[in-house]
């Protein structure tokens, strides 16, 4: 593939961790303003250059970093504006709600032992009390007088753990007009509950809202499970995909009369993955729910899935065993052996993976993936018609850590892709710069990255969000 170069023109600087960045029209305005949702809770704009605050629910989320030496990926990590948003008003929030730390699943970190079956089929039990969080998804409303107002609760989704929520985790279907939220599988590592395969589980899903059909409940229940929503609830939603690990959201990409989807899986010790897909079959909660109830196996023929935790990207999950003979040399021990077989048949392989470890001097070793975007615009021309995505930071670079942008396209032959590093030009100077987030306006002719000087989100104030430019 071309190697690519761009600029980076900064947009705005000293900020929290930028989660989202996306563009709307804001009711009166005839141009788009970008918006900028933090982790911790604010959103603003950029207006004809200038700053402002669109809204600041900080004291509606949760308290960030006080424990895990101040990594969090709890917060505020979805923003989404409604198709209609320059008339009606409404846009959608996905944040971690103040007041709702609990204990967590488990009483220590997971690892599965193949040789012990009793780690193979952990049990979340006793949820009500033993959870992390309290995540929640809002309609708010845009005011006529301009302020923002809080209008109803979708969804209330108590969390096992304090990873895996995702990023960027709302968008709008351009497809069918719904809202789609992405969840992670929970957290801890290597799903110890299983629950991205499991149908009943929220967690580990790609799900679309009906925001339309959607019921006017006062306090939606706090729930874990599909079957635990009210039948008005469930008839709302459809799941479109299952086997999600952790997500950068989903994005769409018009290609003649339909949208290539593309979403990527964040790995655990190996891999890190984009799945592109066209045609997939929607599954109605209520279908979902009324099988399990009635204990009916259903077809899911056309229910995408990415496979974990039984895969990780195109290889069945594994960890690493160190070789005492061979110091140098890793075993690689296949942790979900029966899993990994049940469902390879059903799974979509990824379009590009990227690994954690590559010795090409043309590739790069990644950490975790933080961004997919599809690249329609004429400014970059090498970039036009490609997805492109970034990781946090570049395995086994020396201190100040940077992040990764890259780039693919979808083949005619639908094989796998191969990726190529897209080269950035950016003094950042002894300042750490880990790409945290990645961003497009609404017709996807422009990029914007989200860069942060730390791992760490309570070290406040060390965000940049950038345009890439050529």
């Amino acid at each position: 593939m071309n190697k690519v170069k761009v600029r980076l023109r900064p947009i705005v600087s000293k900020i929290n961790l930028p989660t989202v960045m996306k563009t709307a029209v804001l009711p009166g305005d005839s141009a788009e303003s970008l918006l900028i949702a933090t982790q911790v809770g604010e959103i603003f704009y950029i207006r004809n250059g200038a700053i402002g605050t669109f809204l600041d629910i900080r004291s509606r989320v949760l308290k960030l970093g006080a424990s895990n030496g101040g990594y969090d990926e709890r917060g505020l990590v979805g923003l989404a504006f409604h198709p209609d948003f320059h008339h009606n008003g409404l846009f959608y929030l996905h944040y971690s709600v103040a007041g709702s730390q609990g204990p967590g699943g488990l009483a220590e970190s997971f690892r599965p032992n193949p040789c012990d079956p009793g780690t193979l089929n952990l049990k979340w039990n006793n949820r009500e009390t033993q959870y992390d969080h309290i995540d929640t998804v809002e309609e708010w409303a845009l005011q006529s007088n301009g302020q923002p107002r809080k209008r109803r609760t979708l969804l209330n989704l108590r969390r096992p753990f304090l990873n895996h929520n995702g990023v960027n985790s709302l968008n709008f279907s351009p497809e069918t007009g719904r809202l789609v939220l992405t969840t992670g599988d929970g957290g801890s590592a290597y799903d110890p509950f299983n629950l991205s395969q499991d149908d009943m589980e929220i967690a580990g899903k790609i799900i679309e809202i009906d925001v339309a059909r959607y019921p006017f409940i006062e306090s939606p229940p706090v729930v874990t499970r599909f079957n635990e929503l009210p039948a008005s609830i469930q008839e709302a939603l459809t799941v479109i995909a299952k086997g999600v690990r952790n997500i950068p959201g989903i994005a769409y990409q018009r290609n003649y009369h339909q949208y290539i989807k593309y979403a990527g899986n964040v790995g655990q010790d190996l891999v890190e993955s984009i799945y592109a897909f066209v045609q997939y079959r929607p599954m109605p909660v209520a279908q979902l729910v009324q099988a399990y109830s009635a204990n009916v196996e259903l077809d899911q023929e056309g229910l995408i899935n990415f496979g974990w935790r039984g895969w990780e990207g195109a290889f069945p999950t594994s960890f690493k065993r160190g070789c005492n003979a061979h110091s140098a040399s890793d075993d690689k021990i296949v942790a979900y052996y029966d899993e990994a077989i049940k469902t390879s048949v059903r799974r979509i392989p990824p379009l590009t993976s990227y690994y954690h470890k590559d010795p090409r001097p043309d590739k790069f070793g990644g950490t975790a993936l933080t961004g997919v975007q599809p690249y329609m615009g004429n400014g970059i021309p090498e970039l036009t018609g490609c997805v492109v995505f970034t990781d946090i930071a570049r395995q086994g670079s020396q201190p100040p850590v940077r992040g990764v942008l890259a780039y693919t396209r979808v083949r005619a032959d639908c094989k796998t892709s191969d990726f190529s590093v897209i080269e950035t030009e950016y003094d950042f100077g002894s300042q750490s710069a880990f790409y945290v987030s990645l961003g497009t306006n609404r017709d996807q002719t422009r990029l914007y990255l989200g860069v942060y000087g730390s791992m760490k989100v309570a070290e406040l104030n060390q965000g940049t969000v950038f345009e890439m430019v050529p």
